[in-house]
């Protein structure tokens, strides 16, 4: 503790607590603690944190404040810029900086603290006081000196010991602490090179060479590679790389270490970087655009001038790609730094290949897939990059991501592109901060002064909607690339289909026809199904009986490669029942289908071709996006179906046919905008059929063909959804005519809910009269235990929009002062989708 005169820091700690906290700077520190570096803090009795330092000052703070305890970095890990961006995103989205800083940071760059104890100094060793589980974890204690909490529950074979440690330490027995642990180091490698003996004598190294061959020729092998390799490499001072040096050697560790105890190898141990290597093989001057594609290019280097943001609307395949990579390369040149975000890390693995042919080691990724350490390193190359001399772009000027991507630490952005700018998936749900990348990245943006790229073939209503009124700037791509003809699209009546009995599992005759056709041409078919899963429902013939979860207020899908029905909001699992549990009846029948049940009758209709699924469910591990993507590409899989991940701007040259197996669970969704996801996301997926010189097919199949979003789809007519929607949206002030803001309020209990919500409504509506919509349940109603209701506020989109949520904020707050409120939990949710 400290209440002597000296230097203090303003931290920020990753909590979701608002402000900064102040600590005293120790003497050892003071010259060379700055802003942005991370220090550990202990922040209440025992707990230690990893916090920023946001600013350095000496006022007194007027009370005894506690030291810094360690000092982790010399050089900032956040700029200045960051801490900006940083408070803009938790005022707007009304959550703490903490929380952000939680958000915004790679995992390994946090450090973890881990309670451990060890025995009390004044222990008395009276081990009559103790009962057997105590005993033992004495007993261990006194040979392992520390123990953690989960060696402790091992040693006692129970799950909760929290009670039988706070019992060893009243008993003054033991004593509890943080142990730090550093979540990310450097990676190493050995490089080995000749001995300078042998390099500067000739003669010797041929003598050696010479004796190897004869007497030990594993060494001999190792050898020769190695001089192959000095040589190839022009003599690098560091030598060559282990990995590479036995890389087609076996056992070849002890002629290694052979090798090195005779004093004919040096060995040295460096540091090396998790990322892979990549050359540019392709210039971007082979790029040659169309008349179409110069004049958008064109447009928008003139509109960049005006520093809006630029919307470039684009129809599926007009290739807005090339455009990009062109506005990539003047950036470059200009020695800024290029963030180009996607909304699916699916889509990185197509994208980056790209962008890597004209880049190469210049152009990298960053998105959750990755590591934890190989995060760490990106983020540590942006933080230190600087442009090179004579506008030569460095290793990772340009950063293709996920939303994850606008927390980097970027000190010279020149060109932000956001790709697929209409997708959801850009919005973080859970947990705070729950930001729109997009959003963000435009105000990231005008920090930076950087120009602004919005690109869809299907753009959010409410981003063309700030086109058309002037916020933003259009740009139109109305043309394919390559003159190639958009898709031909049919709709098939399901309901007629099913009424004839023409239905072949969940295909009709149109589709089936179809996609004969096409796998007899040796093409490529999409099908897309929104839901995942084998059978949405198992359902009692008799009685009805659904397995509902036990945690969450749905039913239960079942997976039939795991054969067990799941939870997709919680993941609760249970066995498929012998028979109904409500009047034991042994006939239940799966309804529904998902792409699992879809993978699985295609193959028993047609066994002999190739399938493959791409949703969350085969895509959980690192590489199996790329995997599935590339099999794909290369014409290892001829049907590829999945959920709305086979939708987003994959490009694929010999697909002919896409299938859309049931659009009417898209349509039917109760949301505002369900009728502009339903067309973008039948747009999107359509527009994956044909390339080149083919058209492709389309069939959509439905029980609401006259539906109007079947035919604006049918028409490819973006502008007729827009005014159909903007006039409707208009009518009943939903955005872009209005902010939403929503509150959602959880508690285990439904009634103390039902009192809560109602309640909060009320004091809001005396604010908001005309704007507070609700209290109402949610689709799903309870989640994870959790009952929940919801309030939904309409602001309006004026200036006085921050001063009303400081309003909201204030009433939420006083709100939780109520001592029967303190059990409810509030969550806030700024322009939710």
């Amino acid at each position: 503790m400290s209440l002597l005169p000296g230097k203090y820091a303003n931290v920020l700690l990753p909590l979701p607590i608002p402000g900064f906290f102040t600590y005293a700077i120790p003497p050892e520190m003071e010259s060379t603690l700055i802003a942005g570096v991370r220090v550990v803090v202990q922040f209440g009795r025992k707990k230690l944190y990893t916090a920023l330092v946001h600013s350095i000052h000496e006022t007194n703070p007027g009370l005894s404040v506690k030291e810094i305890l360690v000092q982790m970095d010399m050089l900032p890990i956040v700029n200045i810029r960051q801490f900006v961006f940083w408070e803009w995103l938790s005022e707007y989205y009304m959550c703490s900086m903490g929380e952000v800083m939680n958000a915004a940071l790679p995992p390994a760059l946090k450090l973890s603290s881990e309670s451990r104890i060890s025995l009390d100094p004044d222990f008395d060793r009276d081990y009559s006081r103790f009962n057997e589980r105590e005993y033992n974890v004495i007993t261990v204690l006194e040979q392992q000196k520390e123990l953690s909490i989960s060696d402790v529950s091992q040693i006692t074979e129970q799950q909760r010991v929290i009670p039988l440690i706070n019992s060893l330490i009243e008993k003054k027995a033991v004593r509890i602490y943080e142990d730090m642990i550093q979540r990310y180091t450097s990676k190493t490698e050995k490089f080995y090179n000749l001995a300078q003996i042998y390099r500067d004598d000739e003669n010797a190294l041929a003598a050696i060479i010479e004796y190897l061959e004869r007497r030990a020729p594993r060494q001999y092998e190792i050898l020769i590679n190695l001089l192959h390799y000095l040589d190839l490499r022009n003599h690098p001072e560091n030598g060559i790389p282990k990995s590479l040096l036995i890389s087609e050697i076996k056992s070849a560790d002890g002629a290694l270490r052979s090798l090195v105890e005779k004093g004919l190898l040096e060995v040295t141990e460096q540091n090396v970087s998790r990322l892979d290597k990549h050359e540019a093989v392709q210039s971007v001057s082979d790029i040659e655009l169309t008349e179409h594609q110069q004049e958008a290019f064109t447009k928008i280097r003139e509109h960049f001038t005006n520093q809006k943001p630029v919307l470039l609307h684009g129809i599926t395949s007009s290739g807005k790609t090339e455009i990009y990579i062109k506005l990539i390369e003047e950036t470059l040149k200009a020695g800024f730094q290029v963030l180009y975000l996607l909304p699916e890390i699916a889509l990185t693995t197509q994208i980056i290949s790209r962008l890597r042919k004209f880049f190469g080691d210049v152009a990298g990724v960053y998105h959750s897939r990755f590591g934890e350490s190989e995060r760490a390193e990106v983020w540590n190359k942006v933080a230190s990059w600087q442009a090179a001399a004579g506008g030569q772009a460095v290793s990772h000027s340009v950063i293709l991501g996920a939303r994850s991507a606008i927390f980097l630490p970027f000190s010279k952005l020149g060109l932000i592109i956001i790709d697929e700018e209409h997708d959801t998936s850009y919005k973080q749900y859970d947990p705070s901060p729950r930001y729109n990348a997009r959003d963000a990245a435009i105000y990231l943006a005008k920090q930076h002064n950087a120009k602004v790229l919005l690109g869809s073939a299907t753009p959010a209503i409410e981003s063309y909607f700030n086109a058309k009124t002037g916020k933003y700037v259009l740009v139109s791509l109305e043309k394919r690339y390559g003159n190639m003809m958009l898709p031909e699209i049919s709709v098939v009546n399901l309901k007629e289909a099913t009424r004839l009995k023409q239905m072949k599992s969940h295909f009709t005759p149109a589709l089936i026809n179809e996609l004969e056709k096409a796998l007899e041409r040796n093409e490529q078919v999409i099908l897309f199904q929104n839901r995942r899963g084998f059978a949405l429902r198992l359902e009692c013939n008799l009685c009805h009986y659904m397995p509902q979860c036990r945690h969450c207020d749905v039913t239960l899908i079942y997976h039939k490669k795991e054969n067990h029905l799941r939870c997709h909001y919680c993941g609760y699992k249970e066995p498929i029942p012998p028979h109904c549990p409500k009047c034991h009846n042994k006939e239940l029948n799966l309804i529904g289908f998902g792409t699992e049940k879809i993978e699985e009758e295609l193959s028993l209709i047609y066994p002999d071709i190739r399938i493959a699924r791409m949703d969350i469910d085969t895509t959980r591990s690192k590489f199996a996006h790329q995997r599935i993507i590339t099999d794909f590409e290369i014409g290892k899989t001829d049907v590829l179906t999945g959920t709305q991940m086979v939708s987003k701007g994959l490009d694929f040259d010999n697909v002919s046919l896409v299938g859309i197996l049931s659009a009417d669970n898209m349509i039917s969704f109760p949301d505002f905008r369900s009728f502009e996801r339903s067309y973008q996301l039948m747009a999107q997926v359509s527009g994956r059929a044909g390339r080149k010189n083919k058209q492709g097919k389309v069939i959509i199949q439905t029980r609401n063909p006259k539906h109007p979003v079947i035919n604006f789809v049918i028409e490819n007519n973006y502008e007729g959804m827009y005014r159909h929607q903007i006039a409707e949206r208009q009518i009943f002030n939903y955005p872009p005519f209005s902010r939403l803001l929503k509150i959602s309020l959880k508690h285990k209990e439904p009634e103390p809910l039902n009192l809560a919500a109602y309640e909060l409504a009320g004091k809001l509506k005396k604010v908001f009269p005309k704007q507070v919509l609700g209290p109402e349940y949610p689709v799903v109603s309870r989640i994870k235990n959790y009952f929940i209701k919801e309030i939904l506020i309409k602001l309006s989109r004026d200036k006085n929009l921050a001063r009303n949520k400081e309003h909201i904020s204030e009433i939420i707050k006083d709100f939780m002062r109520t001592t029967s409120n303190k059990q409810i939990r509030v969550i806030t949710d700024v322009d939710p989708m």
